[in-house]
C-alpha cells in the first residue's frame, strides 16, 4: 500500500468521523449519514489497498 494511498484514507476516515460528530451535536441527520458514509467509502478503499498488498507478497 502506497503511504499517500495510506494517508489519503485516514484523512478521509478522520473527515467523515468529524462530520458524523458535528450532525449528532447539532442534530443535522444528513450531515452525520454523510460522515459515515465517508468513513465506510475510506474503509472499502483501504480494504482494497490491503488486497493489493497481499497480491503483491
Amino acid at each position: 500500500m502506497g503511504l499517500t494511498d495510506k494517508l489519503d484514507n485516514t484523512k478521509d476516515d478522520l473527515v467523515g468521523k468529524a462530520k458524523e460528530a458535528t450532525g449528532k451535536a447539532t442534530d443535522n441527520e444528513r450531515l452525520e449519514g454523510e460522515g459515515k458514509a465517508d468513513q465506510a467509502e475510506a474503509d472499502v478503499k483501504q480494504a482494497g489497498e490491503k488486497a493489493k498488498d497481499a497480491f503483491k507478497h
